[in-house]
């Protein structure tokens, strides 16, 4: 369908469209009020395109392993599939019987796009679970994220287990139904596992104080005692002895860029980190909801700061990063907190988009 678009334009298409709408809407939230009904139309009719862009641009991607990562590796499985290849045993289950089961009717370009739905939808889900007809503000946070294209191109088995994590939160009051799609996203991908257990760990425990402190010790005890942290939770084999093995391995191509301490990223995860800061413990904001939502956010991170000099350590950092636009955005959806709201969302979602634009276009050119 996007046989057009270079295979060395297709990101950049997609995030100067990402610039456009996001000088749009700072715009937009600059000059008119968040209920206003133009502004309410426009959100709308915007935050509907991109839902519908996003999937078809994704899903209808060439198969290409330089500008796209694993999507050759996933056709590759999915055609051996196809013609009639068995699923070998340790392997994540619910994923390669979907990918068998879809090999079986469609071809590989629906099956990506079929993915890019379980991957994209859920973010519209829990936007307007969460918080009605503003929706939109989420939702392009979300799709403006550091890692959002990463892992709907490359890591896509990931993302889309994280995603159904993300389905599964809109079903708070329908225990039986979350469950089942926590269960959907840990058999696409085992890691999802941990942001599974850390969600479970805030109905015992549900004072985001405490997992601060928590996170920040961490930053010393990774500087000091890195390694000690690696070859830990690669011999507990955390998720299985693949998943292990990214902690061990040596550095290879298509890798983080840098390996070490990333102050870089470190410096991005924080982002989600102060917000909750300055919203619970500066400014009070009580809900139950998003006490959840950071205390799994910060368990997860925290887990990814102790292995962060670890080769694939960006496959535990999405863990805790695919959190980071609704715990940014929640409570400023949720409480009036300034005096013009609705233009402090648009500079705060300019500024987070302003991470990934630079960070392509000058860190990575």
């Amino acid at each position: 369908m996007f046989s057009f678009v270079p295979l060395e334009s297709y990101y950049p298409l997609y995030i100067n469209l990402c610039l456009f709408l996001v000088i749009f809407t700072l715009l937009h939230t600059w000059i008119l009020d968040i209920d206003n009904r133009s502004n309410l139309i426009f959100i709308n009719l915007a935050g509907l395109f991109l839902l519908v862009f996003i999937i078809l641009y994704m899903g209808q991607r060439e198969i290409d392993g330089i500008f796209f990562g694993d999507t050759v590796n996933y056709a590759h499985t999915y055609q051996n599939y196809a013609m009639g290849g068995q699923i070998q045993k340790d392997v994540d289950l619910g994923w390669h019987n979907f990918m068998k089961f879809m090999s079986s009717y469609v071809p590989i370009s629906m099956f990506f796009t079929v993915v890019a739905f379980i991957y994209t939808f859920p973010l519209y889900k829990i936007s307007v679970t969460y918080f009605g007809r503003h929706w939109y503000y989420a939702f392009i946070m979300f799709l403006v994220s550091f890692s959002f294209w990463t892992y709907g191109v490359n890591g896509i088995r990931n993302g889309a287990a994280c995603s159904l994590f993300l389905w599964g939160l809109c079903y708070e009051r329908k225990k039986l139904l979350m469950a089942l799609f926590f269960l959907l996203g840990v058999s696409f991908h085992k890691t999802v596992l941990l942001p599974v257990l850390a969600y479970l760990v805030t109905y015992i425990y549900n004072n985001p104080k405490f997992f601060f402190l928590g996170w920040l010790l961490c930053i010393p005890l990774s500087l000091a005692a890195g390694g000690v942290w690696i070859n830990l939770f690669a011999s507990l084999g955390f998720g299985d002895d693949r998943l292990s093995g990214y902690l061990t391995s040596s550095s290879s191509a298509g890798t983080f860029s840098n390996t070490g301490f990333r102050w870089d990223f470190l410096f991005h995860s924080a982002f989600a980190v102060f917000a909750g800061w300055y919203f619970v413990l500066k400014r009070k904001f009580e809900d139950t909801t998003y006490n959840r939502l950071l205390i799994t956010y910060l368990i997860c991170n925290s887990f990814w700061i102790l292995v962060i000099k670890a080769n694939f350590s960006n496959r535990f950092a999405y863990l805790s990063w695919f959190m980071m636009a609704i715990i940014i955005i929640y409570p400023m959806l949720k409480k009036q907190f300034f005096s013009n709201q609705h233009f402090m969302i648009g500079k705060v979602m300019a500024v987070y988009f302003s991470f990934t634009y630079l960070m392509y276009y000058i860190y990575y050119s």
